[in-house]
């Protein structure tokens, strides 16, 4: 036992005499200009310059170790404390860092000023062709969400990706993305956050899945404010975690722990974990104790008022970079009047590329607001009444562009009825700040590349004489097949996917026939099923994935909404994640499977296509425009529909459906109705009563809620029929009410109606269970007819007889 000891000692001294002291001092420096770094932010913040700061001070030591084992083409998803992580891999430079805190659209090259400080992203496609980056050239680092824990599903995803790049001989080598499924995906969490759902659902999927997934987990003792006897059973998510740890079949995620101030075996262990993450895919966890935070959680507040005084002593004497530079000076590799030097350094450092970079943000303002109040002053002369609204511009301190802008507007509207040149010089700079701001903040919603969705060329479906009738699952069944065996990119999943091809039996047999590999189960998860395919989607791979109804996809809707729907957007255009969901609505029996929520769907979900077919073929067609597109949607498959009839197109696996663009079904002269998915059929059937009458009705299914009728079809349409109604299964108030502006307002419909616009909806409450109960609570025939048939006695009672009687 003595023995083993002093081997063990002996061991420890020969590796700690190999310690490069360039590189330690490196390391060190690094530390420092990071220390530096956050607490300058919190003076630019506290004096005005900057609005608000989250900062990675007490991380840096954990985090220059952490450094060394990240390779290129690895992926990093992490939250808004990894500062000195990126400083030490050169991703982020001190100018760029401050011109992310100042939100500088033209500087910040992570978000163009649409992120707060601390959010960093590479570039993974080009903003303007498309083309994916070569990843394995880089490191890669997937856009931050504030959201917490928001980064754990897309983690999983990412570490799924090289797992499926490992399995498939025909990816494994080649790509951009990967070398045999080699990469690793790092993931950093504060300690507090471990207590969010989706935590937990990702560490149960990696150990079931068997990852290349190594999780980092910053403990300070603090969720904010709150202790973490609060946040944590046994206040220790290691301890807690324990029973995932791997068994005898070598299944689960390996835990282990270390201090946040210990320098040399931080830098050890991760090497450790990392090589055998990279080489076995086995999950890890990383638990760093006793962590630090200087400066508290945010610049929003002070520690100091719920951390004792002997914390906050314990604190200064465990500061990771004071433990560091103790060891440095035992060790022998730096000497106290060094590290002084090197500290000195670093405040200088960070000072001068502070000033750099307020200088690139605030100059350009600088210039414009000389420049419009020059033409302030040429506007006195024959504007006497701006002097007021002048001379409170004058006095605004460090005004940002929309402070100007606001003023010069409202000098504009000073002056309505008048004219000058000086006057229409202002109209001109207005219309020029304007256009630069839509430039600045109103871009990359959606792709703006050639591969945009919008782009896809139209391939219409062909048919012969052979082409035969089937059911509309087996029409999707015999796409999905074509799909998979045509492209090795593309991947089917979810419950009860898999073995037996998916609840409506669109997948049945394709597992059977291209592998477990290709089209598999999952549990029952819809948050990080949702993950697994942004992290797919964002590494090259083309992933369908499945929430099997859509009342569930609440489950799934945070992801897409925090993370997919607008990053694009707030990563001014460099990142995407062109994932697919499949899932099956509208109309069924009982509150949970009979749901319409288009209306959440579209409000929370900008930024996604929303597709809705009307039957499988169109469905199919749909499938072919986004995986062929650079951008992610919805798919709604309507639940009722797979039974229906349809005829199989020849071309299945290469037609197009158009996004963004409506068909009209039926050509009509007295009334437009708009409408989509299952409701298209029960429109069908309430014409043919409203035919008998006289009453003729244009049909129109919009096809894809977003993007919506970007020609302005259907206004066309009503300057024909000067009467719409709009027709969904959603709540009243909801998808019917998004349509109706969208052709009212935004296309102008208004003008060319001779009588209110009306909608058909689903009840306000959710259909019951009954077998009468999706009649009473969804649109009905009926309610078609009448709905219809009032409007146009209303219109010509003398054309019509009084509605029942």
């Amino acid at each position: 036992m003595v023995g083993d000891l002093k081997k063990k000692k002996a061991a420890q001294k020969t590796e700690d005499a190999q310690w490069n002291r360039e590189e330690v001092l490196e390391d060190f420096r690094i530390c420092c200009v990071s220390r530096e770094v956050s607490l300058m932010a919190r003076k630019e913040v506290l004096t005005g310059k900057a609005k608000f700061a989250v900062t990675g001070d007490g991380k840096e030591v954990p985090q220059v170790a952490m450094a060394k084992a990240f390779l290129k083409g690895d992926y990093r998803a992490g939250y808004y404390r990894d500062q000195t992580w990126m400083f030490a891999l050169g991703i982020v430079s001190l100018e760029a860092y401050f011109a992310q805190l100042y939100a500088d659209t033209e500087n910040d090259p992570f978000s163009g000023g649409r992120q707060m400080n601390n959010h960093f992203a590479t570039p993974i496609v080009d903003p303007q062709t498309g083309e994916w980056a070569n990843q394995l050239e880089q490191y890669n680092v997937s856009s931050d969400v504030s959201c917490t824990a928001g980064q754990m599903a897309r983690a999983l995803g990412f570490a799924f990706a090289s797992k499926k790049y490992r399995e498939s001989k025909a990816l494994s080598q080649g790509t951009p993305f990967s070398v045999n499924g080699n990469e690793v995906c790092f993931s950093t969490i504060g300690d507090a956050s471990t207590s969010e759902g989706i935590f937990w659902e990702v560490i149960n999927a990696a150990g079931v899945l068997q990852v290349p997934l190594v999780i980092s987990v910053w403990d300070d003792g603090y969720g904010i404010s709150v202790p973490v006897e609060y946040q944590t059973t046994k206040g220790s998510i290691s301890a807690v975690l324990s029973g995932f740890e791997p068994d005898e079949n070598n299944a689960g995620v390996r835990i282990y722990t270390e201090k946040a101030w210990r320098y040399p075996d931080l830098v050890a262990l991760y090497k450790r974990v990392i090589d055998d993450a990279r080489q076995q895919h086995q999950p890890a966890l990383i638990h760093i104790e006793e962590v630090t935070q200087p400066q508290g959680h945010s610049t929003s507040g002070s520690h100091e008022r719920y951390k004792s005084k002997e914390r906050l002593q314990w604190e200064r004497d465990f500061d990771c970079i004071l433990q560091m530079e103790q060891w440095m000076i035992a060790e022998g590799l730096a000497s106290p009047d060094e590290i002084r030097q090197i500290r000195d350094k670093a405040r200088k450092t960070v000072k001068e590329a502070r000033d750099r970079a307020w200088k690139a943000y605030a100059s350009p303002t600088i210039q414009t607001r000389k420049q419009v109040e020059g033409i302030y002053q040429e506007m006195l002369g024959s504007h006497p009444q701006i002097q007021a609204l002048v001379k409170e511009a004058q006095e605004l301190i460090t005004p940002v562009i929309s402070e100007l802008l606001q003023s010069a507007r409202r000098i504009v509207y000073q002056t309505i009825g008048e004219d000058s040149a000086a006057r229409q010089e202002l109209v001109t700079w207005i219309k020029k700040i304007e256009a630069l701001a839509k430039q600045r903040y109103h871009t990359h919603l959606y792709s703006e590349t050639p591969n945009a969705a919008l782009k896809v060329p139209v391939v219409a479906p062909e048919y012969s004489e052979d082409s035969p009738v089937k059911n509309g699952f087996e029409i999707l069944n015999a796409y999905f097949d074509a799909i998979i065996e045509k492209d090795p990119r593309v991947y089917g999943f979810g419950e009860d996917v898999g073995k037996i091809g998916d609840v409506n039996q669109g997948f049945a047999g394709l597992q059977a026939k291209h592998g477990e590999e290709r089209v598999f189960d999952t549990g029952i998860r819809e948050w990080s099923i949702m993950g697994q395919a942004i992290g797919m989607s964002m590494r090259g791979l083309k992933p369908i994935a499945e929430i099997q109804y859509l009342d569930y996809l609440l489950y799934g809707l945070e992801p897409l909404s925090d993370d997919v729907a607008c990053l694009r957007y707030r990563t001014n255009g460099i990142q995407t994640a062109p994932l697919i969901v499949r899932t099956r609505g509208h109309r069924l029996e009982g509150i949970w499977h009979a749901g319409s929520p288009m209306g959440m769907m579209i409000s929370s979900l900008r930024g996604m296509c929303i597709l809705t077919p009307r039957n499988m073929t169109q469905a199919a067609g749909m499938y072919n425009t986004m995986l062929r597109s650079d951008e992610p949607a919805i798919i709604v498959e309507c639940l009722n529909g797979y039974r229906l009839k349809e005829q199989l197109p020849d071309n299945i696996g290469t037609f197009t459906v158009p996004v963004g663009v409506p068909e009209t079904l039926h050509e009509g002269t007295d009334v437009t109705l708009v409408t989509y998915g299952s409701c298209v059929r029960v429109a069908q059937e309430g014409m043919k009563m409203l035919e008998k009458m006289g009453i003729s009705v244009e049909l129109i299914d919009v096809q894809s809620l977003l993007p919506f009728d970007v020609h302005h079809h259907i206004v066309e349409s009503l300057k024909k029929t000067n009467r719409v109604v709009f027709m969904d299964e959603d709540v009243p108030g909801g998808a019917n009410a998004y349509m109706m502006r969208e052709v009212l307002e935004i296309q102008g419909g208004y003008q060319f109606l001779d009588a209110a616009p009306l909608t058909i909806t689903a009840k306000a409450h959710r259909p019951p269970y009954g077998s009468d109960g999706d009649y009473f609570t969804k649109p009905n025939p009926e309610d078609v007819f009448e709905t219809i048939y009032k409007l146009m006695y209303e219109g010509e009672p003398g054309r019509f007889k009084g509605f029942l009687g």
